[in-house]
């Protein structure tokens, strides 16, 4: 590149952050407006992640509610593995969107007229997605237990059921009910991995004892204590024996750690004395993955899996549906900074097919990021970042005024307290 003047340098830099400018989610903070910047936001961050939940979900469900899924959805993947991906593709789209719908599912109404319409809308649609997936005799009946993958996607539905227990159990007919468990039944044939894949067989389980079905406890002992020894210290743990810097402690270990503990604990107190170290854990994580964010709402593109996109932060939108956030990370700052990813990466060209369907892709369309084992239904994994819409509007997390997040007070000049690994003792 050739040497710039200093007028052409300094018009270079100046039309270089314009052009990154609407990318940005508040103004760039000097050290002496540090303390009292704010993000800026036109509509409430709440509206937009119902927006970019509907644009999101739609498609899979509107489709599968008329039992058109299969039909019409489209099966991106690998060159080589479209036979294979579309066995588990379907099942996967619909497992992933009701694991990140569910709290707001399950949700009591508000006050807002249009959300409470939408809501029931998609309620019906879930209950007819299992309604119909879990139908043989459907068009869009999903494959449970007929090859490896089964086991991975089943175990993405069972916590939508733990997660909304009375819309996506409760409100099921009787037959309905039967052929889920039937479905999930089916998913025993497959032997996990040694690996987070434990914890996909534990949670199905999971599910059986919140619904009041038979379940085996030593595979939900195994995959629990197991990973107790996977533990690799500050909050996160191998992905089996070895540690692997992904987000894997986000997409499965810690959320399904959790919830597997919530579905049995009124059943029996056997691994009461774990859930002290995997909340800490947890909390620790939490506070980990809200740092990740920089102050322009990006983070990391680090590991495997990296197409689930914003999946990446379940862990911390689990914790913050929680109420159970770390020491010094605010619930509004951590909305804040959620909103900002979302919203870049729900704004990308290419995102969407020109249909509406998610493609493969970190930021945009970007299918050499996906693996042998992705396809259209596993990027839907991206929804599980909206646990907090379980939240009412009126909870802090959405109510409170929006609050700079860790990296944009740190690149700020804002004087904030260091960071430390958490203490087992």
């Amino acid at each position: 590149m050739q040497n710039l003047g200093n007028a052409t340098r300094r018009t270079f830099l100046k039309s270089t952050l314009l052009a990154s400018a609407p990318l940005l989610t508040g103004p760039m903070i000097g050290k002496a407006q540090a303390q009292a910047a704010k993000p800026e936001s036109t509509k409430s961050d709440r509206q937009k992640w119902l927006e970019i939940l509907e644009r999101v979900s739609q498609p899979v469900l509107e489709a599968i509610s008329q039992q058109k899924l299969r039909a019409t959805m489209p099966v991106e993947c690998v060159k080589g593995q479209e036979e294979a991906r579309a066995q588990s593709t379907h099942l996967e789209a619909v497992g992933r969107l009701l694991c990140g719908l569910a709290p707001w599912l399950e949700a009591e109404p508000g006050d807002d007229p249009a959300e409470e319409a939408l809501r029931k809308r998609y309620r019906e649609w879930a209950r007819l997605a299992i309604q119909y997936g879990c139908d043989a005799k459907s068009p869009d009946a999903l494959n449970f237990g007929n090859n490896h993958q089964s086991v991975v996607d089943a175990a993405f539905l069972a916590p939508a059921v733990v997660r909304a227990p009375i819309e996506l159990w409760a409100k099921l007919d009787s037959t309905t009910k039967q052929n889920l468990i039937r479905c999930l039944v089916e998913t025993r044939k497959v032997q996990p991995g040694f690996n987070n894949w434990l914890l996909f067989s534990a949670i199905i389980e999971a599910m059986f004892c919140k619904c009041g079905e038979d379940w085996d406890t030593m595979r939900i002992d195994y995959a629990l204590r197991q990973h107790q020894e996977w533990h690799r210290g500050d909050g996160m743990y191998g992905d089996g024996p070895e540690f692997h810097w992904d987000y894997y402690n986000s997409f499965v270990i810690q959320p399904m750690m959790l919830n597997i503990l919530d579905a049995v604990e009124t059943e029996t107190r056997r691994w009461a004395m774990l859930r002290k170290p995997i909340v800490n854990r947890a909390r620790r994580y939490a506070a980990i993955q809200e740092r990740l964010i920089s102050p322009e709402g990006t983070y990391p593109a680090i590991g495997r899996s990296i197409s689930y996109r914003f999946g990446a932060f379940q862990l911390l939108a689990e914790m913050a549906w929680r109420r159970d956030l770390p020491e010094g990370v605010q619930p509004a700052q951590v909305r804040t900074a959620l909103t900002a990813v979302m919203t870049r990466m729900a704004q990308a060209k290419g995102t969407f097919d020109d249909k509406g369907w998610l493609t493969i892709g970190f930021v945009g369309h970007q299918p050499s990021m996906g693996e042998d084992y992705i396809s259209t239904g596993s990027v839907y994994l991206c929804a599980t970042a909206w646990l907090p819409l379980g939240l009412p509007a009126t909870d802090e997390f959405w109510s409170a005024p929006a609050q700079p997040w860790t990296q944009m007070k740190a690149w700020s000049g804002v004087d904030i307290k260091s960071d430390h690994a958490m203490s087992e003792g």
